[in-house]
């Protein structure tokens, strides 16, 4: 587990800001990007690859842990902020033939080596905390088990620890649904490359969190391999293909972004997040746009990206390809001069926690009206107060609502520290903007 730059006590109480913030911040790298070129970096590990900009966190750390455990080398370099991943000594795309493997609750890491271990010689078993245990990944089974692998759900509810039983990922055609969670796909599309012989991948029903899957695709590019995307509906992936990178630059994370952008629209201020490049890879830099429609000044530049807040309007959205910012923009809703709805995003409710019941419970405690459906929330302004807010061990349940003790009295998050996950030092950050 990282260290964190300061022992976070049990609850945290936010004071409200004094006066709006006029505030330059720089966010971490990308969670998504960083364990997706931990991934491709060690499968094609023909020669070294250096990670700069690597995110440490609790989710980039069991990711780490466990490419270690199969076999992997990676060397920190904490001077540079980068990690080095060598090449492999044994002359096999995994290098252990068995491994018990512990993920905590990080959703890539189970999802992308599940996948990734379809490439390997051996049995593998996958677990992590009570709540992963209760997170579905038996689309991304069924896919596998068509490709020749033989992967399952230990106590057969469609849910970790996983089995896979492995020899060599052949290639062939797989059907797989996207309806529960874009990682499944992304899972496939980065271990195929690797397969004896092409895989073609078909998509079986709709696919949420679509820029997520680009991501995936603009990375495999980047790293020198070939696929074809035929509209998100087929994909056609060569085997026995190799990497040419020996250094890649992460991007800062969007999504730890989007907080700061919040920040701005909540208070009346201005923040520039350095590092966000015009281009990103990183589908929730369009949390920015969502901010625009309700009144916000948005500047972009090639290096950076600055909000300014102003008189906020209630919006109707669908937020499924940027659902990780469903919370921030729940928290901005509060200060809006009418209702704001979100839709689309009922996938939310398999992540860290329930995320709809969980934002719907915490803002009505804090005084919001909240309607709550299927796929979505529409949050009625109303006068607010102060609460202990309860995280349930959610990263970005703790992110989002600490923005309203910007403006609002007696807001206090417990268990801060939650925020390991994947942006260890937020709360220090967010100081900054005093």
């Amino acid at each position: 587990m990282p260290e964190t730059p300061r022992s976070y006590p049990a609850q945290l109480e936010i004071k409200p800001l004094t006066k709006p913030p006029h505030a330059t911040v720089r966010v971490p790298g990308s969670k998504s990007i960083t364990n997706r070129a931990m991934v491709l970096a060690a499968l094609g590990a023909a020669k070294a690859c250096t990670l700069h900009n690597w995110l440490d966190s609790e989710d980039t750390q069991v990711m780490r842990q466990c490419l270690e455990k199969l076999g992997f080398r990676i060397e920190r370099r904490e001077s540079e902020g980068s990690i080095r991943v060598c090449p492999n000594s044994a002359d096999r795309v995994i290098p252990a033939d068995n491994a018990d493997l512990f993920v905590g609750n990080s959703g890539t890491t189970l999802r992308f080596l599940t996948a990734m271990l379809a490439l390997g010689r051996g049995r593998y078993r996958l677990d992590g905390v009570p709540r992963m245990r209760e997170r579905p990944i038996q689309d991304l089974l069924d896919a596998l088990n068509q490709l020749g692998v033989q992967a399952s759900s230990e106590k057969h509810n469609g849910c970790p620890p996983v089995i896979v039983e492995a020899n060599g990922l052949p290639g062939g055609r797989v059907k797989i649904k996207g309806d529960v969670s874009s990682q499944f796909l992304s899972g496939l599309l980065m271990a195929a490359p690797f397969a004896d012989a092409e895989t073609c991948i078909e998509m079986d029903g709709p696919l949420v969190s679509v820029p997520y899957v680009d991501m995936t695709l603009a990375m495999l590019r980047q790293f020198g391999l070939t696929v074809e995307n035929e509209a998100h509906r087929t994909y056609r992936i060569p085997g026995r293909q190799l990497t040419s990178r020996n250094a890649y630059a992460i991007e800062p994370d969007a999504s730890a972004a989007s907080y700061f952008f919040g920040a701005a629209a909540i208070t009346g201020g201005d923040v520039t997040v350095l590092g966000l490049p015009r281009e990103s890879l990183q589908g929730d830099v369009g949390f920015i746009d969502v901010l625009a429609r309700m009144g916000c000044r948005v500047e972009r530049n090639d290096d950076r990206i600055t909000v300014v807040g102003g008189a906020l309007a209630g919006m109707d959205v669908d937020m499924n390809a940027i659902s990780d910012t469903v919370m921030t923009l729940a928290a901005v809703a509060c200060f809006a001069n009418a209702p704001t709805t979100i839709r689309n995003v009922a996938h939310i409710r398999h992540k860290e926690t329930d995320r709809l019941a969980a934002l719907a419970t915490e803002l009505r405690r804090i005084g919001a009206a909240v309607d709550e459906r299927v796929d979505g929330l529409t949050i009625h302004p109303a006068p607010l107060r102060g609460a202990l807010i309860h995280t349930y061990n959610d990263h970005r349940m703790a992110m989002s609502l600490a923005l309203v003790g910007l403006k609002i009295s007696g807001m206090t998050i417990d268990q801060p520290a939650c925020v390991a996950k994947t942006y260890p030092a937020f709360f220090e950050d967010l100081e900054r903007l005093r």
